[in-house]
């Protein structure tokens, strides 16, 4: 049976310009919000107009608008496989981008939209001072596609190479898109979640590249030309991902962990020993590089440390 709707009162023309005992008169917005939450508001108004959903193919990511011209920045692993994304405003502005650059490194991509029209919002590029570890955060995607989410929380800590680690909610479709600090300003790209099972979601962990690593990016490849007409029509050739370890080929021991890589941002370490993929016991090297060719979007490495078993679920 259907649950009867809720009817609110209504008020008679009649008592216009009486105030009821017990009713206060209206506040502004602006007095309503205090302290933290008044800062989170004012950072979400602020930067959300220039956080887009980036669609490649059937995955879902984000990115922000760092020109007013239609330039986006994105993760690489967003638009992996295409020179032709579609790109979709907070305001629900449909756009064809065009992959111009990409870094798989760092995870950073470029994308040029086409046919703009007029000047797009923008966010700012925060400088090293205002990257801080303790300091709030904040982040703005389209995870599951749910576009303009909006998660907070604290930096978390700062890698040896600038890579950024937060406890704010980051899940699928948030990849690519900004981590902010209180000044709205962009500090991080979010790249990945660390989970320790593909059903225990998210546990405090994520990962973004800093923005320093992209301000040298940007600048390298901002006025690379769209592709051309023949580029157009075939998607680029991608080598894969490749996880970044020597492995000792009789054991599937980790000899070396190669700097920056995939395996160190999840924390893989000489003499751990890799035992399967998603569930599938592996006996040579050259299956797991043929399960990362395929270019999975998360698998479940399952690792073996001084006598401990534990699944690592990662999402790309």
């Amino acid at each position: 049976m259907k649950a009867p709707a809720l009817l609110l009162p209504v008020v008679s023309a009649a008592l216009v310009g009486v105030t009821p005992v017990g009713l206060v008169a209206p506040v502004s917005a602006q007095t309503r919000f205090w302290g933290d939450e008044q800062v989170s508001i004012q950072v979400y108004k602020k930067a959300s107009p220039a956080v887009v959903t980036i669609r490649a193919g059937n995955g879902n990511g984000s990115g922000s608008i760092i020109s007013p011209e239609g330039l986006v920045l994105t993760g690489e692993h967003v638009v992996r496989g295409f020179t032709q994304v579609q790109v979709i405003t907070q305001k629900g502005e449909h756009y064809t981008g065009w992959v111009i650059a990409t870094d798989r490194q760092r995870d950073l991509a470029l994308v040029r939209l086409e046919g703009v029209k007029g000047r797009l919002p923008t966010l700012p590029l925060a400088d090293r001072d205002g990257i801080q570890v303790g300091q709030r955060v904040f982040a703005i995607g389209s995870p599951f596609g749910l576009a303009g989410t909006y998660t907070t929380g604290i930096l978390s800590r700062i890698a040896p190479n600038g890579d950024l680690q937060t406890d704010a909610a980051i899940n699928p479709g948030n990849s690519g898109g900004p981590l902010l600090n209180s000044r709205g300003e962009l500090i991080g790209v979010n790249r990945a979640i660390l989970s320790p099972g593909p059903l225990a979601g998210n546990i405090g962990i994520g990962f973004a590249t800093s923005v320093l690593q992209a301000r040298e990016f940007i600048a390298r490849n901002r006025n690379n030309p769209s592709p051309t007409m023949a580029q157009r029509r075939e998607p680029p050739r991608t080598q894969g991902i490749r996880l970044g370890v020597a492995l000792d080929p009789e054991t599937l021991t980790i000899r070396e962990v190669e700097p920056n890589s995939l395996a160190q941002w999840i924390g893989l370490r000489p003499g751990d020993r890799l035992l399967a993929v998603n569930g599938r016991p592996l006996e040579h090297p050259a299956e797991l590089r043929a399960f990362l060719e395929r270019q999975p979007r998360a698998m479940v490495l399952t690792v073996a440390r001084q006598g401990q078993v534990a699944d690592v679920f990662i999402q790309f």
